[in-house]
């Protein structure tokens, strides 16, 4: 055995070695939504065996629909990894994530923002990438303090609404 180990390069015996290592699983990744403006909810894996679920994305998406026109629009996968991350850190992943608002036509839009100084006219509600949250059982300022701390994008805080915004633009606070 030595003398054949001698004969065989380094690289190939290294390469024989990273064969024989077990393949690396990848987590699946499951949310749990309630939209109390239609009174559905959801449990779904939308990430397994290293892909997201076409099916799990089209089931979301109906629920983050705009619940005032019935308009669906496709929910940026990287927000729903946010939703992960924060449901990990609070530990929360049986408790479903409420859904103020999720897609809004642009018309829903300029409505709310004629009606609200709190709402951007070039929202990312519009493109899919922004939700308001809220958990029953979590406190929305432990909400916020963990999205901040995670660093994906933006973090709105509306403790007079009693919700949270995050979305995946670029990294803010307000």
């Amino acid at each position: 055995m030595a003398a054949l180990v001698g004969v065989i390069p380094k690289s190939a015996f290294a390469a024989i070695l990273r064969k024989s290592k077990p393949a690396k699983v990848l987590p699946s990744k499951a949310l749990h939504f309630f939209n109390p403006h239609t009174c559905e909810k959801i449990d779904v894996s939308y990430f397994a065996k290293g892909r997201y679920s076409p099916a799990a994305l089209k089931d979301i998406s109906y629920l983050f629909r705009d619940h005032r026109t019935g308009a669906i629009k496709t929910i940026d996968p990287h927000l729903l990894d946010y939703l992960y991350g924060i449901s990990l850190k609070l530990e929360t992943r049986s408790s479903p994530f409420h859904i103020i608002s999720g897609y809004r036509t642009p018309e829903t839009n300029a409505i709310l923002c004629r009606e609200s100084g709190n709402v951007a006219k070039n929202s990312l509600h519009i493109q899919g990438k922004a939700v308001d949250i809220r958990l029953p059982d979590r406190k929305i300022a432990a909400i916020r303090r963990v999205a901040v701390s995670l660093k994906k994008g933006g973090v709105g805080y509306y403790p007079s609404d009693n919700f949270v915004h995050v979305d995946v633009g670029d990294v803010r606070y307000w």
